[in-house]
């Protein structure tokens, strides 16, 4: 169990010898080890915890989050002492005036890119035999990614500032093309009419932007752990309050996590149940179960299987040794 999920109103979080406690309604209903957890995502309101549980989960490193019913996280507990090493900082913030600001928001936006048409290749290739008009229109849609890595590639610049406009026209133009083939792939399933942000009601958009919320979570955890600053980005400007490193790591992880999840929810009879503009209590369960599992399932990274939430862990470690000057940055990306 690495991470320990808890969605329902008025649990509490306790503390006996070595073991986490979670009651409901007084109940005992589990009991686990914390040497068996790397995190725990709090997404409800009225749960209570101890601060022998802050305290044991400190000392463990467990990571615990907190998200709003939408998915946003709010807050977060980590150790003081986790802030990695302070070269790692310094090289962080550096980078952003030169071409190492550049080099990486341009690798971020390749690695969505390709691991948006890898997706699409991932649901095509299941329907290359049974809907041939879908699937060459999937197959069109792929061609036109690969055409806006060709004008990715091509932007130049002396720094992150000077290119981002182009980087954002290169990356919404195939936004649309993406977020077409998705809707495709839903028809028939559940409507979808287009990608929205926070404050999406339909069901499609809201477990996306849950699932994202889950997302952020494991990236602004992994982030910290290998000693960067989540709130110095490069490709997403700066602003009081937005992790924008954490936005920019994230972007290349989106569609082989919670997108290739959340389509598959849908396209297999999945349904989603909307209490007052926002997702059921069940849904929320039934969302970050999915995305969890995705997180747990296996990709190929360095030659190697390993699961999703360790190579997130290790392309942050990636992305700290390049600004140091010890190694080569490169996207992520998932197999189809």
């Amino acid at each position: 169990m690495p991470e320990l999920f808890i969605t329902e109103y008025g649990v509490s979080l306790g503390k006996k010898s070595e073991r986490l406690v979670v009651k409901e309604k007084g109940q005992v209903v589990e009991e686990v080890p914390f040497r068996d957890i790397t995190q725990i995502t709090i997404a409800s309101s009225g749960v209570s915890i101890s601060a022998d549980v802050i305290r044991e989960c400190v000392e463990c490193g467990v990571q615990i989050n907190f998200l709003t019913s939408t998915g946003k996280p709010y807050a977060r507990l980590t150790a003081p002492s986790l802030t990695g090493t302070v070269i790692t900082r310094r090289e962080q913030i550096l980078a952003y005036r030169d071409g190492r600001g550049l080099y990486l928001s341009k690798c971020f936006v390749e690695g969505k890119l390709k691991n948006q048409a890898n997706l699409i290749k991932y649901f095509a290739k299941y329907r290359r035999n049974t809907d041939t008009v879908l699937y060459e229109d999937l197959q069109a849609v792929c061609r036109h990614l690969e055409n806006a890595l060709q004008e990715l590639e091509e932007i130049k610049g002396d720094n992150i500032d000077e290119a981002r406009p182009q980087i954002f026209s290169v990356e919404g133009r195939a936004a649309l093309q993406y977020w077409g083939a998705v809707a495709l792939l839903l028809r028939g399933h559940v409507e979808f009419t287009g990608r929205e942000h926070r404050g999406a009601a339909d069901p499609v958009n809201a477990a996306l932007n849950y699932g994202y919320g889950i997302l952020y979570g494991q990236i602004w955890g992994a982030v910290m752990l290998a000693g960067l600053e989540p709130f110095a980005g490069f490709l997403h400007t700066d602003r009081p309050g937005k992790p924008s490193l954490v936005l920019d790591l994230t972007e290349e992880f989106r569609p082989a996590v919670v997108d290739r999840a959340i389509v598959s929810f849908f396209t297999r009879g999945g349904t989603i149940a909307m209490e007052d503009e926002k997702l059921s209590q069940e849904s929320r369960r039934e969302i970050a179960r999915r995305v969890l599992e995705r997180l747990d399932g296996e990709e190929n990274y360095d030659g190697k299987k390993h699961k999703v939430r360790t190579i997130i862990q290790m392309q942050s470690r990636r992305l700290a040794s390049y600004l140091r000057g010890e190694g080569k940055y490169r996207p992520f990306l998932t197999g189809w």
